[in-house]
This record gives C-alpha cells, sequence and structure tokens, in this order.
C-alpha cells in the first residue's frame, strides 16, 4: 500500500508555549476543513473514480494529508508542551484543558468536535 516514514515531512520546531495558537490551529486538524476531514474525503472517494489511475492519485492525495495531520499534531503538542492550568484559563484554552489536558483532541477551533458531519462522500467525484 504504501510505506510510512517515522519523521514528518516538514519538521515542526516550536518551542514557546502558547495556548492560543494550539487553539487556532487544532482547527485544521478537526474542523471542517481540516486535514482528518479531507484525507477521509479522498481516500472514501478513490473507490468511485471510474478511472482507476485518478484513484491511485487520491490514495496519494489522501495519504499526503494524513502527514498533514501529524503535523498539525505536532504543533499543537508543541504550542501545548509543558502548559499551565495559569496559561490555559489566560489564553482562554481551560475548557479544552478540563476536558483533554494537552492531548490532541480534533475540534475546530470554534470547539465543536470532529464528527463524520465535517467530510462529505458522494459517489460522483469532488476535489473540494
Amino acid at each position: 500500500m504504501w510505506i510510512y516514514e517515522k519523521r514528518l515531512q516538514y519538521p515542526v520546531r516550536i518551542t514557546k508555549t502558547c495556548p492560543k495558537t494550539a487553539q487556532l490551529i487544532i482547527s485544521q486538524y478537526g474542523g471542517p476543513d481540516g486535514e482528518l476531514s479531507a484525507s477521509m474525503r479522498y481516500l472514501s472517494q478513490r473507490y468511485t473514480m471510474p478511472v482507476k489511475s485518478v484513484g491511485g492519485l487520491l490514495t496519494d492525495i489522501g495519504t499526503e494529508e494524513l502527514a498533514h495531520m501529524e503535523m498539525i499534531c505536532a504543533m499543537v503538542y508543541q504550542l501545548t508542551k509543558n502548559l499551565t492550568v495559569e496559561q490555559a484559563k489566560e489564553a482562554g484554552f481551560d475548557a479544552y484543558y478540563i476536558d483533554h489536558t494537552t492531548g490532541i483532541w480534533p475540534q475546530a477551533a470554534s470547539a465543536m468536535p470532529f464528527t463524520a458531519k465535517e467530510f462529505q462522500s458522494k459517489g460522483t467525484l469532488s476535489l473540494t
């Protein structure tokens, strides 16, 4: 199928704790236009693609989106590493912190958790 390399596609090196930025970036992970929904969309649509070579391309794109998920998770992790309760409160990150501490949970910046509604896959090709 594919080979997983145990390194990020692009290195992420964030050294400053910033829960406010993490709160915004996490939407790229589990928000309505995030990498999780994009990967699911491409990997699902590949099966109904009438042109098999294009179906293979959708597989490649879907797995590429998975690599993007890893980078987003690394960013959120590094932005919340060594986070204190006071920093979480000050940044408005306290509700997330109560539920998940610094665990990475797929959600939108609005705090709406990821659901299957975030991706749409129909029998016809849609590359949005």
